[in-house]
Parts: structure tokens; sequence; C-alpha cells
């Protein structure tokens, strides 16, 4: 949105020489597609159809908590880049979603909620002792510390999952 300054990722490809109206339009069928995985009406699809796109099974495992599930299935529209890079998880009928937060924030302030991560990511960013620490926490794996946090891929081992 204008505010949040998402526009700012898609001004190269305008520099680039995209017209901003076929940029509007990509985006606009690309939140259509959005729309409809937000469902738990729908269940499982073609199963051609499930391996190539993003479906709502998908997309309930991304939002999941469950230890599986978690940092899995990013893929907005295809999801074969998942299935590429071990990031895919199919959804499970002997392990249900369960929706949330794994650290779940307890403020019901809108600002809070809205800017408690970018707050957190800026305190361990300036915390950090090297640019090594710093890169890592940008760009390693949500929960990462130097120290050892809590990955995705600990909670999948606690749990006695494949990390």
């Amino acid at each position: 949105s204008l505010v949040s300054g998402s526009w700012l990722f898609y001004l190269p490809l305008v520099v680039l020489g995209f017209h901003p109206a076929a940029i509007l339009l990509m985006l606009s069928i690309n939140l259509a597609y959005q729309f409809w995985l937000h469902t738990d009406a729908i269940g499982r699809l073609p199963r051609w159809f499930e391996y190539v796109f993003n479906t709502p099974s998908h997309h309930r495992v991304h939002h999941a908590v469950n230890p599986a599930y978690l940092d899995r299935n990013h893929g907005g529209v295809v999801i074969l880049f998942d299935r590429w890079f071990g990031t895919f998880a199919e959804e499970r009928a002997d392990d249900p979603c369960r929706y949330g937060l794994v650290d779940p924030n307890p403020s019901r302030n809108p600002f809070v909620i809205a800017l408690r991560e970018w707050v957190r990511l800026g305190r361990d960013l300036w915390r950090a002792q090297s640019w090594r620490e710093r890169w890592a926490y940008a760009f390693g794996p949500p929960g990462w510390k130097p120290e050892g946090g809590l990955t995705a891929a600990e909670v999948r081992r606690a749990a006695g999952l494949p990390a």
C-alpha cells in the first residue's frame, strides 16, 4: 500500500521500462489469486493443480504453527519453488493446521502489532557484534540468534520431526 511503502518494491520495474498500468494489472491479478487461498471451505484440488499451484490447502500449511508446518509453502501463485528447494509441506489429516503465532503478541494496540517485529529486528541489528551477525539477523532463518535461537528447524527437531 501507499503507506507501508510496498510500492517501492515494484519501482525498479518502471525504471526497467514496464508500464505502470501493466504492473498494476499484474498486482491486481495476484491479489485476486491470493483472495481465494484464504479459506477453509475448499479442500484438496486435483493432483496436477496442487503440484504446480498454491492452493488453499498449501496456504493453510503456510499459516499454521504446527512444528511440521513452520516456515513452509512460501509460494504466492506457484508452489514449484517450494517443492524444488525443500520448503514444501503437504497438509495432513493426522496433523490439522493450528493457526496462530509461535510467539503471540499480547498487545491490542495496532501500532504495536504492526511494528513489533520491525522493532525487534532493529534491536537485534543494533546489538549485533559483527556485520556477519547483522547479515544473519536480516537474512537468516526466522528466530536465528548467534548463541542459537528458536528456528523452525530446531522446533521440528525438538518435536522429533526431520528438520
